[in-house]
């Protein structure tokens, strides 16, 4: 039997300001790490709207879209560790900048988020080995070099949204 290979569909927000990028750091179980407020896409969501999400729950800042940075793909061989079986899982990224809106007063961070940090492209190249993932430098990288495409690079049917067949 063939089984269907599914990549995971993450969004991230790529927050620049003042030469500084705005991190998290998390609890992942290689350890404390740093990544770009991002996280899986929901069912029901546009990735624009998920991004939102995401930002919002792991920062308490709004964040709007306006630009995409870029699609990336990255995969994580993950081994086996006591109670849990060897993980294999391919990641489709779908990374975005926009604008950074007021901390909402009383927002509490998503679980396994320890802080948010704003770190200079220098301060996190000299981390790399902290990063959740490559594609964290990745992005900033391509943001920094100007990188951008309209939201309209990725359509979203209304049928994703009402749950409907389009």
């Amino acid at each position: 039997m063939n089984k269907r290979w599914k990549p995971s569909v993450t969004v991230a927000a790529i927050i620049a300001r003042e030469g500084r990028y705005l991190l998290i750091e998390e609890h992942t179980p290689e350890g404390l790490r740093l990544n770009n407020p991002a996280g899986h896409l929901d069912p029901g969501e546009s990735p624009e709207d998920g991004c939102a999400r995401e930002a919002f729950e792991e920062t308490t800042f709004t964040f709007k879209p306006t630009e995409m940075v870029g699609i990336y793909m990255s995969r994580l061989l993950r081994p086996a560790r006591e109670g849990f079986a060897a993980e294999d899982v391919t990641y489709l990224r779908l990374a975005y900048c926009g604008d950074l809106g007021e901390q909402v007063a009383g927002a509490k961070l998503d679980k396994g988020i320890v802080r948010t940090l704003w770190m200079t492209p220098e301060e996190i190249r000299a981390n790399a080995h902290r990063l959740r993932s490559p594609l964290v430098l990745r992005c900033m990288e391509d943001h920094l070099a100007g990188q951008r495409f309209p939201l309209g690079l990725i359509y979203t049917d209304p049928s994703v949204l009402s749950g409907t067949k389009g």
